[in-house]
């Protein structure tokens, strides 16, 4: 007898049951996320800030993430079965029903607020809990389905744990966190868009205008290239408004010069392979110039 998938639920294992949870929570981009977040509040301390400040900001903010990406999987079920990337979430597949999905989400943002306000600060709370609102609100709910820019202004809210991560160091903003995060708002569209690039299809077939799925080819290489270049200037001049000294320098030129050049070959080539390969490396190029921060504090000390 067919089960349908109103009954897939309860007849879950408890283990599957958790596991559906937290695929609702994306943690592949959670990760992502929290990479920023530590290497931050290192700058901010300027070495290492206290073990029970990092562990309440990062549970914090994993928390908040967590549940704007189970809010976005609530709003976007019915694009979600149409894309073969997505179809394979949990409320496409119903192992977890939509209601159960939201009150899950909501969960999640009451306990990040509580938890960041109680053990952290008011500003790193609002900042995680803003977060959430503008990637539902202006992203998912109005710009990913009417706008080929939704990424560039939705991405916006990728780049606030960066804000958080400073606020929870030093209770306030200052022009260094700014920066950061015009560096992840810059190094967001040329990520996904060379994503958006092998499943512009799936957009296609969801009638939602990512850029790949609505331009041509060449034009998404030409703004990823664009992107790329920013990207390379935003991190250049990070180090001179965060005090950073050489080897974050060297290591913002090296891997800015990688950037540039995958994105020259994707221009150039214009293959899924070659958007790929810069989706790959935007990654890493992410975690190692963060990463790059934080060794240069360590070895200025």
């Amino acid at each position: 007898m067919a089960i349908s998938a109103l009954d897939l639920p309860s007849r879950l294992s408890l283990a599957s049951r958790i596991g559906a949870y937290i695929a609702l929570t994306k943690p592949r981009i959670i990760e992502l996320l929290l990479i920023t977040t530590l290497p931050t509040m290192i700058v901010a301390q300027r070495g290492l800030p206290p073990v029970w400040l990092m562990a309440a900001t990062l549970l914090g903010g994993a928390l908040a993430a967590g549940g704007a990406n189970a809010i976005n999987m609530v709003v976007d079920r019915d694009i979600d079965k149409l894309m073969h990337r997505t179809r394979g979430r949990p409320l496409v597949t119903g192992a977890v029903a939509p209601r159960n999905a939201l009150a899950f989400a909501i969960i999640l943002e009451v306990v990040a607020f509580v938890e960041l306000w109680a053990w952290v600060n008011l500003l790193s709370a609002v900042l995680a809990v803003s977060a959430t609102l503008f990637y539902v609100f202006v992203y998912t709910l109005w710009l990913k389905r009417t706008s080929s820019q939704n990424i560039v202004v939705g991405g916006a809210a990728g780049a606030v744990p960066v804000l958080v991560g400073w606020a929870a160091v030093t209770d306030g903003l200052s022009w260094t966190p700014v920066v950061m995060f015009a560096l992840i708002f810059v190094w967001t569209p040329p990520h996904f868009w060379s994503l958006a690039v092998k499943y512009k299809e799936d957009y296609q077939a969801a009638n939602v205008p990512m850029l790949p799925a609505v331009a041509t080819f060449e034009r998404t290489a030409r703004e990823i290239l664009a992107y790329s270049v920013v990207l390379v200037g935003v991190s250049l001049l990070l180090a001179w408004v965060a005090s950073l000294g050489l080897i974050y320098v060297v290591a913002a030129t090296v891997l800015g010069l990688g950037f540039v050049g995958l994105a020259v070959r994707l221009w150039r080539r214009a293959t899924p392979k070659a958007a790929m390969q810069l989706f790959s490396y935007s990654i890493t190029y992410l975690t190692l110039l963060f990463v790059c921060m934080a060794v240069d504090v360590f070895t200025r000390r």
